[in-house]
């Protein structure tokens, strides 16, 4: 069945949202207090390993680390938050957030929103899961990613709210589009710029970590422009 497994994945995280508000609402408040910092160091360790997995190397031949993608990762940071900031993206999707919530009675929609589409749709599983789908029909990845996602979902529901239920449409419009256009971006979207891709996302998903610790307000949805430089920079060097 063709989006078998994103279907799951969105249903997957629909039923762990179902979950993570039944604990919500018997929680107090200082149970949630302590629940973020847990919720942004989880988010924090997750990014760590992403970066290290993606940018760090073994030699082959002196058995030494190497690593790369440390000037992309600045680059495309520093372009996409100025990007991000000029479009007042945080902003934008803050206010329409809150024209959410006043409808909805919904406090904090646009948090767990934007944090909880940042968290399904970044990394290298999201992507090979639908190549995998769709060009040869299999819904393993995104099975075992669906797996991960419940677990997450409940978590992150009983600490941000219902604004996580939002994010579910974000996966099942994102990695729809991944598996229906597997065919055209498999042979683009893979290698070294699949990596320098998930460094960038694993850095914006530690921004989210950071901003859990409630210490900052970092305006997140300023750096999602960030995941586009990569793809710009391939073009305009062919390397």
């Amino acid at each position: 069945m063709p989006f078998l497994g994103t279907i799951i994945n969105t249903a997957a995280i629909l039923v762990g949202c179902t979950i993570g508000c039944f604990f919500r609402k018997r929680s107090s408040t200082e149970m949630e207090q302590a629940l973020m910092p847990v919720l942004g160091l989880c988010s924090v360790v997750i990014a760590g390993v992403g970066l290290v997995t993606t940018m760090v190397r073994v030699d082959p031949e002196s058995g030494a680390l190497r690593s790369s993608g440390e000037l992309l990762l600045l680059i495309s940071l520093a372009v996409g938050v100025t990007i991000g900031t000029l479009l007042r993206l945080d902003d934008r999707l803050g206010n329409l957030g809150t024209r959410i919530e006043k409808k909805l009675g919904a406090e904090g929609f646009a948090r767990g929103f934007i944090s909880a589409s940042v968290l399904f749709c970044v990394g290298a599983m999201t992507v090979m899961g639908c190549f995998e789908e769709g060009l040869l029909g299999e819904s393993k990845l995104l099975l075992l990613k669906s797996v991960l996602d419940f677990t997450s979902s409940i978590i992150l529901t009983a600490a941000l709210g219902v604004g996580v239920f939002g994010a579910a449409l974000t996966v099942l419009v994102y990695q729809g589009l991944l598996t229906a256009l597997a065919g055209a971006l498999s042979p683009v979207l893979t290698g070294e710029l699949l990596n320098n891709i998930c460094i960038v996302g694993y850095a914006i998903v530690a921004v989210i970590g950071i901003n859990l610790f409630g210490k900052t307000e970092i305006k997140t949805a300023n750096y999602l422009p960030a995941l586009l430089v990569p793809i710009v920079v391939k073009l305009l060097t062919g390397a």
